[in-house]
C-alpha cells in the first residue's frame, strides 16, 4: 500500500533554482531574482562553482565541451548584489557550493545551503556547510538508499539541526513515468526529515502530484526568464508564466484545506437559517419568514 503525507502539509516551499541561464550577467541576474519573486517563490538559488574545482584535469582535458562551462561559472562579485536584492524583495537567497572555500564565500549572504545530488556523497562539504548553523538541503538523485541514509547520518552527527532531503531524478529533461515520486515517501519514512521534490520534468502534473499527493514540503525548479538562458535548450526549465500557474494553484489548494472540524465556516453562515424548516420543509426557517425584508436589489 502506498503511502502518503503522515502529516499536514500547510506550504510546500517553492525555490527557483537559476542554475547557469544569469549568462554571467548581473542585470539578468536581479530580473532572475524579480522573477521568482513576482511568481510567488520563497527562495531563489544560484550555482556557485568553479570548472577546474569541478571537473578533473584528466577529464577537462579530454573535453572542450566541459572546459567551455568556464563560461557558465557566477562571479563571486556578484554575491552581495544579489543578497541585497533578495532582501529587498523579501525572498530567501540560497546558492549551492561546488568546492569547500565556496562555503565561506556564501556564508554572510545565503540564507540555507543547497548540496547537488553529484556530491551527496562528499561529506566534507555537508560538514563545512553544517559547521555555518544554516539551514542544508541535499538532493538525493541517482543514489540509493544506504548512499542516502549515510549522509544523513553524518549530518546529524555534525550537529545539524535543519535538514531536507530533496527527491529528483537526474536527467536533463526527466520523463514524467521516471519521476518515482513515492520515493519521496519511502524517504521521509526512512529518516524522519522532510522531503521534497527538485523537478527536472517541466510538468505541472508531476509538480502537483509531489506537493498534493506525496506531500513534498520543497520543490526546486530550473528558471529560464526568456528562452535564452545557457541551460534552456536542454529542456528542463521552466519559464516564468508557466511555473507562476503551478504555484497558484498549490497555493490555493493548501489554503483551502482548512482545520479539518466540521462546523459551519464564516461564508456559510448566512444561509443557514434559509434552510428548509423541518416541520413542513419550505424554506427558510419559519422565525425568519415573517420579519424577512428583501434587500433592496432583490428583484433586479
Amino acid at each position: 500500500m502506498e503511502k502518503t503525507n503522515p502529516v499536514k502539509n500547510s506550504r510546500t516551499r517553492f525555490v527557483a533554482e537559476v542554475s547557469s541561464n544569469h549568462n554571467r550577467d548581473l542585470k539578468r541576474a536581479l530580473d532572475f531574482i524579480d522573477a521568482a519573486a513576482d511568481v510567488g517563490c520563497d527562495a531563489v538559488k544560484f550555482q556557485l562553482f568553479k570548472i577546474d574545482q569541478l571537473f578533473s584535469p584528466e577529464v577537462l582535458a579530454k573535453s572542450a565541451r566541459l572546459r567551455r562551462r568556464k563560461e557558465w561559472e557566477l562571479p563571486v562579485e556578484m554575491l552581495p548584489a544579489l543578497s541585497e536584492h533578495c532582501h529587498k524583495r523579501k525572498i530567501e537567497f540560497s546558492c549551492t557550493p561546488f568546492y569547500i572555500e565556496a562555503v565561506e564565500e556564501l556564508r554572510t549572504h545565503v540564507e540555507f545551503f543547497k548540496v547537488a545530488s553529484y556530491e551527496l556523497l562528499w561529506h566534507d562539504l555537508h560538514r563545512a556547510c553544517i559547521k555555518t548553523g544554516k539551514p542544508l538541503v541535499l538532493a538525493a538523485g541517482m543514489a540509493t538508499m544506504d548512499e542516502i541514509g549515510d549522509a544523513v547520518k553524518h549530518a546529524r552527527a555534525q550537529g545539524c539541526q535543519d535538514l531536507t532531503l530533496l527527491h529528483c531524478t537526474s536527467s536533463y529533461p526527466t520523463p514524467a513515468d521516471q519521476a518515482n515520486l513515492a520515493a519521496i515517501g519511502t524517504m521521509r519514512d526512512a529518516f524522519k526529515v522532510p522531503v521534497g521534490w527538485s523537478d527536472h520534468t517541466v510538468s505541472p502534473g508531476v509538480v502537483m502530484r509531489a506537493v498534493e499527493h506525496w506531500g513534498a514540503t520543497m520543490v526546486e525548479f530550473h528558471l529560464d526568464l526568456d528562452g535564452k538562458g545557457d541551460e534552456f535548450a536542454a529542456g528542463h526549465c521552466w519559464l516564468p508564466n508557466q511555473i507562476g500557474e503551478v504555484i497558484k494553484m498549490v497555493r490555493v489548494g493548501q489554503t483551502a484545506d482548512g482545520d479539518g472540524v466540521k462546523i459551519p465556516v464564516p461564508a456559510e453562515l448566512p444561509d443557514r437559517d434559509w434552510r428548509a424548516d423541518p416541520s413542513d420543509g419550505l424554506r427558510p426557517f419559519k422565525h425568519v419568514r415573517n420579519t424577512w425584508v428583501p434587500p433592496k436589489n432583490h428583484n433586479e
